[in-house]
């Protein structure tokens, strides 16, 4: 297994905020003191053209320079610019080592989904899977599939990809839930709204059919959207997934014989270490 990892991503920070340093700073130790012959690696800042694949000029100077918060839910904090574009490379990173065979996973913040071409919001101001995705596409890739199971809609990524028959996207969500996109499915997009209090097993079984259906698209590469808040515990939202569920979504992966890069999106609750580490260990073994 391959990390991209910042350590400097844990700078900033807002009071009472769910999308917190925590996050990383107890999911760190978790992993390298259980898996000490994992790799690590520091991952480099994306760069304007890599950027701009995904998102409009506008945008990209806009969270240059904020004139304000994007969003009561996303601050504009210092230098945000930077650790933005440092969690975007670290996407770009984990795509790339995925081609040439690693396991690579991407834990930083902040996540990115929810950013939309032009429009940070949802704790995301790049989106760190689509400019991947779209970076690939351009470094070998014929065809890549983005298999989200984050709690809440990638309606960012969704909004990016739409309509690229190169990409196909798939998203297992709750619904109703922030940001009320994502009942419908079009074009290259395949959406999986899931009612709140599903039973952890029909849950699974939808992600599941998410996933074969992607394997069907025979992509290159799979990306995927790696959100832990559709845990039972978490506190955003009303889903019922276990930490054995995790490993099972990554014990599929395994079986898989095609590259894989996964992306830390959301996951709010104290227990996130134990739920990647179910993950990524079911991926690995």
């Amino acid at each position: 297994m391959l990390i991209f990892h910042d350590p400097h991503c844990i700078e900033y920070s807002a009071p009472g905020h769910p999308e917190r340093p925590a996050r990383i700073t107890r999911t760190v130790p978790v992993l390298k003191e259980r898996h000490p012959k994992w790799d690590w690696q520091e991952p480099r800042t994306a760069t304007d053209g890599e950027l701009l694949r995904a998102h409009s000029r506008g945008h990209i100077e806009l969270i240059k320079a904020p004139g304000g918060d994007f969003d009561v839910d996303t601050p504009a904090y210092p230098g945000i610019d930077g650790y933005a574009r440092k969690s975007a490379g670290a996407a770009i990173e984990t795509a790339r080592a995925a081609l040439k065979g690693w396991r690579a996973f991407d834990l930083n913040r902040p996540p990115g989904h929810h950013a939309t071409r032009k429009q940070p919001m949802g704790f995301c101001y790049f989106s760190n899977i689509a400019i991947a995705a779209l970076d690939a596409l351009e470094n070998g890739a014929n065809r890549i599939a983005i298999w989200d199971f984050d709690a809440h809609h990638g309606n960012g990524t969704e909004d990016i990809v739409a309509h690229n028959d190169r990409i196909r996207f798939a998203s297992v969500h709750q619904f109703p839930a922030y940001p009320g996109t994502g009942a419908k499915s079009f074009a290259n997009i395949d959406n999986y709204p899931v009612a709140p209090l599903t039973t952890r097993q029909d849950h699974v079984q939808v992600c599941k059919r998410a996933l074969e259906k992607l394997v069907e698209f025979s992509p290159d590469l799979i990306l995927v959207s790696a959100g832990f808040d559709a845990y039972a515990r978490d506190p955003l939202v009303q889903m019922t997934l276990e930490r054995e569920d995790f490993a099972t979504l990554g014990d599929w992966l395994r079986k898989i014989d095609i590259p894989v890069g996964a992306i830390l999106e959301g996951g709010y609750s104290d227990d996130l270490p134990e739920l990647i580490d179910a993950f990524l260990s079911a991926w690995v073994d």
